[in-house]
């Protein structure tokens, strides 16, 4: 939340401007333009080891003879890691990263079969093949001379390491005294003698020395995607969803991606700067084939794109026959230091990668249920009175709301874990208020701290040494929303737990159950720091630079923070922590949000590939801020952005201290009706988007999903980023043209979907034009779905958990539909013991629609005690072809015997079925709706059409 202005270009480094990335990109234009280049590290022969499904050598930089250990391991699940080190570097290099993002360690399988080492291809060069995988259907070539590594599926070739000779190890080394003529030089030279060039042993930017004690230490390596015209990932950018190119003759950009979290308010847009989080995930995806890697590395990192229509590969034979040259993808990944540490997803589907890259680094955290509700803030409201003030005021206007935000206003002094006594003299109070309706509160807590020896949270963190150091070994000081601040040191296990701690309600004075957090600012921002965050040469725990860090830092504040959250209650509950800043693993520790957006049209549009992006990299719980966080929307924008986040995982309104009041009732009717009608819609859907997130706990499948993610085999859908799935039921296009009255859907495969306001039938293959008016947000329900509802909308969503259930079911081409619904308690980890329910909804062509429950490990005992009465109310049928006469229910643990031997009351066509308060016109008479079958939730159970 920096001072509004446009982003300040000069601010932030370009390529050019950082000196690993202008060496490793000069670098890569030499070895392109000589067409004798040969990439010098090769592998020395002798030390080849195959074992227990590790192959391990060494490898040799033949210009400078410096010796590298390399360990390829082949993982369960179709994975692979490539490790690259220094054989002896003078010092170690950071390698911690793994301890902060990986979720768990795979162990190597032993599910593979080696062709002998040694052989010879048809170039007579030297290579290691190894066949891998439940049916041996991958295949790993490690070339020996020149070092080159080629993943194969299936025969076809999927990820080529150094391909294109780019790979490039800076080994640490001990810097000579300069010459008479101020050059600086080693006693070692690397490729193109790195240390002769300016910004290898120093570098200035806007005044400001980073002194790089260590000298060039970056590593890098071009990863090619054979046959794959399209690649994904790599947040946070505000990009398209298919990436661009940034080298060539038609690129999209002339600058390479950046990943390094940086504080960039008012961003641009279209632009491969760097923002507030960074996941080095990218995904490939062609017809047949979905691949993925990660590049475990934490330290400031570009990637280079470019695009070709070469086939070193031989892929048109082998995909296409030989009727077209398929485009290939190359990419060049530069760190600025740490070790190469690389996992391969192979898939082969977008299912199997999502799968295989959870298991790595962890699944979605299941939320807690209010938290994936509507959530109500700006900064800031600015005391109690406004809070109570707010919050009646959705209840005078019949509006639901879980979670009210308090900013930084709200402290005393800018001083995290307290309270302005004057604005909130009795914090308890409101808060419990709010509870009585099922409401929360959400406060911010900063990393920076207040120097100040008053301040008891500075005071503790200075006196057991856990803040950030100078290279004097004083603590960093630094400028902030306090002024002069310093910042705890995440990276020290003590600091973590002593952070975690202070969220104990016996210390955070006024804090309440009901109490969540919001960390910002946490790339760290640093105002008086270069390019607005902390110097890369300061000191961290166990004296490693900030360099090696800077991307991990806001991960370890949001997971120090969850910890605490999750132990402040003698029973353990889901905690719900926002970050502003995230990595690899951020999933597993709350929700996210794309920053400080601003409120036009084309922020509005570009939030949806931003969210697909950074959900299909493993953090589906993100969100943004609906009505832009800069500036003040006009009604119409407003509207639209609320009918947009209504489907979008995380729910949250927020705006700038300087934006106009824009609680949702300010502007007079239609638009409050509008606004209320998005927010109730997302109260009735409530059970299918808990399903949907459990879904993704255990699957690692996004929340929202690409179009290609649900029809991989579709090519026209691989660049389609103007709409989205929820699960895989709810086909969502968003608005985003000032004054648009109706817009085109993409279907894919002839499909039937019905609109999922008026059941209206819409079917075809292409592009299809739909109403949209400004009371209407595009939405299909997918032919073939059942999707669970509540219909009675309350106050908030725990007023609702009781309350009974509506099934809409949408009948595709077969007559067939199949659906879900998961229900726990919704805060605590009980269902990691089975205290939960999962039903199986089928409507079969032989017209019943059964619910039966899917295995459940553990006793359910207590939550089934606490759901015993909640029933289906109503059952919507879209696309039966004719009325039926009668229809039966019954329990299927009661000897089959009918409940209602007279039949169910049902009505055959009609409106305003969902009874939410949008009401349209249906035209189509082919729905039925069975009125209160008293089925109860968590039992299986039939209902039976009679025609």
């Amino acid at each position: 939340m920096p001072q509004v202005g446009t982003v300040k270009q000069q601010d932030f480094k370009t390529c050019d401007q950082s000196s690993f990335c202008r060496r490793n990109r000069a670098y890569a234009d030499r070895a392109s333009a000589d067409p004798n280049f040969v990439s010098p590290y090769m592998v020395k022969e002798d030390s080849v080891l195959l074992k227990d499904g590790l192959l391990s050598g060494e490898l040799i930089n033949s210009q400078n003879q410096h010796l590298f250990v390399f360990e390829l391991h082949l993982l369960e699940n179709s994975i692979s890691r490539l490790r690259i080190n220094e054989k002896s570097p003078l010092k170690p290099r950071y390698d911690e990263v793994k301890n902060f993002a990986l979720a768990r360690e795979l162990p190597n399988t032993l599910n593979y079969t080696e062709r002998p080492i040694n052989t010879k291809d048809h170039d007579s060069l030297t290579k290691t093949s190894i066949y891998f995988g439940n049916k041996k259907q991958n295949m790993v070539v490690v070339h020996h001379s020149p070092f080159r590594i080629e993943f194969l599926v299936n025969d076809l070739p999927i990820v080529a390491f150094n391909d294109r000779g780019f790979f490039n190890f800076e080994h640490l080394r001990i810097k000579k005294q300069a010459k008479d003529n101020g050059d600086q030089t080693s006693d070692e030279s690397s490729s193109e003698d790195a240390e002769d060039e300016y910004g290898s042993w120093e570098e200035n930017f806007n005044g400001k020395r980073d002194s790089k004690p260590n000298g060039p230490e970056s590593i890098a390596l071009d990863i090619s995607f054979p046959g794959f015209g399209h690649v994904y990932g790599i947040p946070e950018h505000a990009s398209s969803f298919s990436l661009k190119e940034t080298r060539g003759a038609e690129v999209g950009y002339s600058d390479p991606y950046r990943l390094y979290n940086l504080d960039v308010f008012e961003y641009e847009l279209d632009n491969p700067m760097a923002l507030y989080g960074s996941i080095p995930f990218m995904m490939a995806h062609r017809k047949s084939a979905s691949a993925a890697i990660l590049w475990l590395n934490s330290a400031e990192t570009w990637i280079d794109i470019v695009k070709s229509k070469e086939d070193k590969h031989g892929l048109s034979s082998l995909l296409y026959f030989g009727k077209k040259l398929p485009t290939s993808t190359h990419t060049h990944w530069i760190s600025e230091s740490g070790i190469m540490d690389i996992f391969v997803f192979l898939g082969p589907t977008p299912a199997d990668v999502f799968r295989q890259y959870g298991s790595v680094t962890g699944y979605t955290a299941l939320p807690q249920y209010f938290s994936i509700s509507y959530h109500q803030c700006r900064w800031n409201y600015i005391d109690q009175q406004d809070i109570d003030e707010v919050d009646l005021g959705f209840d005078t206007n019949e509006i639901p709301v879980d979670v009210l935000w308090l900013d930084i206003e709200h402290t005393d002094g800018k001083k995290y874990f307290t309270w302005d006594p004057a604005k909130f003299p009795d914090p308890k109070k409101m808060q419990n208020s709010l509870s009585v309706k099922g409401r929360k509160l959400v406060t911010i807590i900063d990393p920076h701290l207040k120097r100040d020896d008053g301040y008891y949270i500075y005071k503790e963190s200075k006196e057991l040494g856990i803040l950030v150091k100078e290279l004097n070994g004083n603590d960093f000081e630094g400028w902030c929303w306090p002024g002069s601040s310093s910042w705890i040191d995440y990276t020290n296990p003590a600091a973590r737990e002593w952070w975690g701690s202070q969220f104990k309600l016996d210390k955070y004075q006024g804090a309440t159950e009901n109490l969540f957090v919001w960390n910002d600012m946490n790339e760290p921002s640093v105002f008086s720091g270069p390019e607005i965050t902390m110097p890369k040469d300061i000191i961290h725990h166990n004296a490693w630079e900030h360099r090696n860090v800077h991307n991990v830092f806001g991960l370890l504040v949001h997971s120090a923070t969850a910890q605490g959250l999750r132990n402040r209650t003698p029973i353990s509950k889901r905690p719900f922590v926002l970050s502003r800043a995230f990595y690899v693993g951020t999933q597993r520790y709350g929700a996210i949000w794309t920053g400080d957006n601003m409120a036009k049209w084309s922020h509005l549009a570009a939030s949806s590939p931003m969210l697909l992006s950074i959900g299909i990299s493993g953090i589906s719980f993100a969100g943004a801020d609906v009505g832009g966080f800069f500036g003040d929307p006009d009604i119409e924008l407003l509207v639209r952005w609320y009918q947009t986040g209504a489907f979008q995982p995380f729910f949250r309104a927020h705006s700038h201290i300087d934006t106009k009041r824009r609680e949702p009732w300010l502007f007079g009717e239609p638009h409050t009706t509008r606004i209320r009608n998005a927010i109730r819609e997302r109260y009735a859907l409530l059970p299918y988007w808990y399903t949907v997130f459990q879904e993704a706990s255990e699957t690692g499948m996004p929340v929202i999903r690409p179009m290609f993610v649900v029809f991989p085999e579709d090519e026209e859908t691989f660049e389609i980023e103007d709409q989205y799935f929820v699960g895989d039921s709810l086909l969502v296009k968003p608005i985003v043209t000032e004054g648009q009255t109706s817009t085109e859907i993409y279907l894919s495969n002839n499909e039937i979907y019905y609109d999922y306001f008026t059941f209206d039938p819409v079917r075809g293959s292409g592009r299809i034009k739909v109403d949209a008016p400004i009371e209407k947000f595009p939405v299909l329900l997918r032919g073939g779905s059942i999707i669970p509802r509540r219909q009675r909308i309350r106050q908030s969503s725990a007023l609702m958990r009781l309350d009974p259930l509506t099934l809409l079911v949408g009948i595709d081409q077969n007559g067939e539909a199949k659906g879900s619904l998961y229900m726990d308690d919704g805060e605590t980890y009980n269902y990691q013991n089975g205290d939960y329910i999962h039903r199986n909804l089928t409507y079969s062509s032989y017209s019943k629609l059964i619910s039966t429950s899917f295995p459940i490990s553990g006793d359910n005992t207590n939550f089934v005690k606490s759901i015993k009465d909640v029933r289906v109310e109503r059952v919507i049928i879209i696309g039966l072809s004719k009325k039926p006469t009668k229809i039966l229910a019954y329990h299927n643990d009661e000897n089959n015997e009918v409940n209602n031997n007279q039949g169910l009351t049902f009505t055959w066509g009609q409106k305003d079925v969902l009874g939410t308060g949008v009401t349209f016109t249906n035209t189509n008479d082919q729905v039925l709706v069975i009125k209160d079958p008293k089925v109860l939730v968590w039992r299986d159970w039939t209902i039976e059409i009679v025609f």
